[in-house]
């Protein structure tokens, strides 16, 4: 067993690097090569979930790797490996020859190696190593067509907005290794002494916050909608954004350790949930309108996993997953073919494009939280645990549910139009349409989205029960009825509205749309807060680095430059004088010395009686 849980995570790994590094040298064969890994890695995924396997390998002294299928992350394994699968049959039809498709599929199938590592991973250290390639390769697919500066620029944001946040894992790891828990294994974290317990939960919190695109990090996944449709299919529906909730479901026990984490992650679930909403509606680019829907989903995720409705949150995880994926690639389909993604261009597109349509209409209604859908099932039992927890957080939740309502019906309104007599005017605005659906489009979109209307049998009493024993949540409150007929009934009335509302359109004031389609100015606030100050910093720094501290080294060396010419001047004329001035003075001592030396014996007597008499002088001299 242990051998099926290394090979779900190498052959996805193993397959991205050799495809990576192949690149344009298997173009042809990239495409089958990337569907055949993803499709093995489902069924490992599917086998890896009924059996159940553990495995670890020594990491550092004290700490091992560790990896284990539980109930948790059975449904995840399969739901990621499903859901790359369905993008990857999707994308056979997306890039042409001159796509560097081993680039493509190989980082796609190393993207979902990481997130499967991610969901597997028992202990920090290896949770930190998947968090970190995640990081790196969604960065390499939001940039994929590096050669256009706007979307390098849009890949740069959202790697540093996440990476930032990330920090805050090692932050949690530190602190757990001071509060003494040294094997750092994720169900032991909630052990940590105190106060360093609060530092690990907070770490973590911010880290998931960061990566799942809640307040105030959600304008990161507006700029991700600069990379190709699949990838957007794939970042925000099973992986990347599901990552950051999935790991509050997984560490909840580590929330409700504290007594602060539970309650703000819920509320900040519950914003995210009413306020990105409220962005989405705002939105007239149809991959924006479901990217803000993407975080405001994630926060109904987040909102559960605060509020303890852990099964709950992976049912919606599930679901939305499954009908995320569908709606990007549908908007993908009719931007290849249509050249654009803007709402009023797209008019009459589902009539064009009847299986794409369809397939769209029955998504958008499914995150519309329509019944019987699924997420309307999902939804309930995350409000049912909200509403146990706080009736103000329930009321919360319950608008954020409306208005995904007014959204959803939003999109669909505009896309089942008639077909307007002047509707090329509006094509090509973004790339230049072929104004045909890839062949491999529908059958992928039709799996993934009839996936998510019929997941909602995951919330039906039965299922959740068995999805509750599943997680280790039996005591989860479940929705009563009136429940399940209030949320039904508010979903379909917002519903109504939004769609009379979009025949017959309110003017809104102008700030405050531009404001709500601007996503609340959240990346302009950023930059004034965090990166605007932590820029100014560096550049004192610079000044500070290039005036004190260079100008102290140089004017050292300045100082030692002139003690050396010093040294040099006193070197030569004063030592080298001096040592020259005795050289030169004992070889005329020894010239004269010599000149006596003449081998004459009676010269030899002339020169003692001359010294004999000398040495009288002197001696009579003295006394």
């Amino acid at each position: 067993m242990t051998v099926l849980l290394w090979l779900l995570i190498c052959v996805p790994l193993g397959a991205g690097t050799v495809l990576c590094l192949a690149g344009r040298g298997v173009n042809r064969s990239a495409s089958f090569l990337g569907v055949a890994a993803a499709l093995a890695t489902l069924g490992l995924a599917v086998t890896a979930a009924l059996t159940r396997p553990e495995a670890s390998a020594p990491l550092f002294t004290g700490m091992r790797a560790g990896l284990a299928v539980d109930g948790l992350s059975a449904v995840m394994v399969i739901t990621v490996a499903a859901v790359t699968l369905g993008v990857l049959l999707f994308s056979t039809g997306e890039f042409g020859q001159g796509e560097n498709r081993g680039r493509f599929y190989g980082l796609m199938l190393l993207f979902a190696g990481a997130m499967l590592v991610t969901v597997t991973a028992t202990t920090l250290p290896l949770l930190l190593m998947a968090w970190e390639v995640m990081g790196a390769t969604s960065w390499a697919l939001i940039g994929y067509w590096w050669q256009q500066p706007e979307r390098v620029q849009a890949a740069n944001v959202a790697f540093l907005t996440t990476r930032t946040a990330d920090l805050g894992l090692y932050l949690a790891a530190g602190a757990a290794l001071a509060g003494g828990v040294g094997s750092l294994r994720l169900d032991a974290l909630p052990q940590a002494a105190s106060p360093w317990l609060h530092v690990v939960t907070a770490g973590v919190v911010a880290s998931a916050l960061g990566k799942s695109a809640q307040l105030p990090f959600s304008f990161w996944l507006s700029k991700a909608m600069q990379g190709p449709s699949p990838v957007s299919a794939l970042l925000h529906s099973a992986t990347m954004v599901a990552a950051g909730a999935y790991l509050l479901l997984r560490l909840h026990p580590l929330l409700a350790a504290t007594d602060w984490a539970g309650p703000m992650v819920a509320w900040t679930g519950a914003a995210t949930a009413l306020v990105l909403g409220l962005v989405a509606v705002a939105q007239n680019d149809l991959k924006q309108l479901l990217a803000a829907s993407t975080s405001a989903q994630i926060g109904f995720m987040v909102l559960a996993a605060g509020s303890g409705g852990v099964a709950g949150g992976l049912t919606q995880l599930v679901a939305h997953a499954a009908t995320k994926s569908g709606l990007f690639l549908a908007a993908g389909a009719w931007l290849t073919a249509l050249g654009t993604k803007q709402l009023p261009a797209l008019r009459g597109a589902a009539r064009t494009y009847r299986l794409v349509g369809a397939a769209f209409s029955l998504g958008t209604l499914t995150l519309a939280g329509l019944a019987p859908l699924s997420l309307w099932a999902a939804k309930d039992e995350i409000l049912a645990a909200a509403r146990a927890e706080n009736t103000a957080l329930y009321a919360v939740g319950l608008a954020a549910a409306a208005v995904s309502a007014v959204y959803s019906v939003k999109a669909l309104w505009y896309v089942t139009r008639p077909l307007p007599a002047d509707a090329e005017a509006g094509y090509d605005t973004e790339e230049h349409g072929t104004r045909r659906v890839p062949r491999a489009a529908p059958f992928p979109l039709w799996a993934l989205t009839s996936l998510a209307a019929v997941l909602g049998v995951l919330a039906l009493p039965g299922p959740a029960s068995w999805i509750e024993r599943l997680v280790g949540a039996p005591s989860e409150p479940s929705p009563k009825a009136w429940e399940l007929g209030l949320s039904a009934g508010v979903a379909l009335a917002a519903a109504t509205w939004a769609w009379w509302h979009s025949s017959h359109p309110t003017p809104a004031p102008r700030v405050v749309a531009g404001w709500a389609e601007g996503w609340l100015g959240l990346e302009r606030a950023a930059y004034l807060l965090v990166v605007g100050p932590v820029l100014a910093l560096a550049r004192a720094l610079t000044v500070f680095d290039d005036r004190v501290v260079d100008g102290a080294v140089r004017q050292t060396a300045r100082a030692g430059l002139a003690a050396s010419r010093f040294a040099r001047r006193l070197d030569d004329d004063g030592i080298d004088a001096a040592v020259g001035a005795v050289a030169s003075g004992a070889r005329r001592l020894g010239r004269w010395a010599r000149r006596p030396q003449t081998g004459l014996l009676h010269q030899y007597y002339a020169q003692a009686a001359v010294g004999f008499c000398v040495l009288t002088l002197i001696v009579l001299l003295v006394r």
